[in-house]
């Protein structure tokens, strides 16, 4: 019988908040590695669907002075404690990989599903952070689906920001929460006894 579980990894996963990460990050061979087993995931079509955008060092810093200058724009009245939020937002986490989604509108394969491959990718990212002892945490906010930030970004018109991966090193042991609980959510079709309706 084996000591080992194999499921570990995925009952152990939690998220940790992107504040309390902080250097080390994955060095550079690291980060590559992490990304070759990120990008096994499944994939409709072979299109891989999704590109890496790696976030780091001053850059982390002009991209959070860039949202200060966006969310002026939106909101000329916004308060301080927002825009020092957002002049923050990217800068504690020592590394952040944004994920694009890349999406053929003209392809069989239906957007949704080009896109849920992507948030695979988002997912097993996560994994692949704390398998090596980093800490992750999967991010959005506003900034992901404002126009002119994925501009910013340098993302075409037919693309999309899946999420913001931020990793780093834990300054504390990642919090607990409440699961779902599976039993709860599981339930069984039955084809129904009368079959379909028929019509004279």
């Amino acid at each position: 019988m084996p000591t080992h579980d194999p499921l570990q990894s995925l009952d152990t996963r939690r998220s940790t908040p992107s504040r309390q990460l902080g250097p080390p990050g994955p060095d550079d061979a690291t980060l590559l590695r992490m990304l070759q087993s990120a990008v096994r995931v499944p994939d409709h079509g072979k299109l891989v669907p999704f590109r890496f955008l790696r976030i780091h060092g001053d850059a982390r810093h002009a991209l959070g002075e860039a949202l200060v200058s966006r969310a002026l724009d939106l909101d000329p009245h916004a308060s301080a404690a927002t825009l020092e939020k957002d002049r923050a937002r990217f800068s504690h986490a020592p590394l952040i990989v944004a994920v694009i989604a890349r999406l053929d509108a003209r392809h069989k394969v239906p957007e949704q599903e080009q896109l849920l491959s992507a948030g695979c990718v988002c997912f097993a990212l996560l994994q692949a952070a704390q398998a090596l002892g980093f800490g992750a945490q999967w991010l959005t906010g506003w900034a992901a689906y404002d126009a002119t930030i994925g501009g910013i970004l340098g993302l075409r018109a037919d693309e999309k920001i899946a999420g913001f991966i931020h990793i780093g090193t834990p300054a504390m042991e990642a919090p607990e929460r409440d699961r779902p609980d599976a039993v709860a959510l599981l339930s069984d079709w039955h084809p129904s006894v009368a079959g379909p309706s028929k019509h004279a």
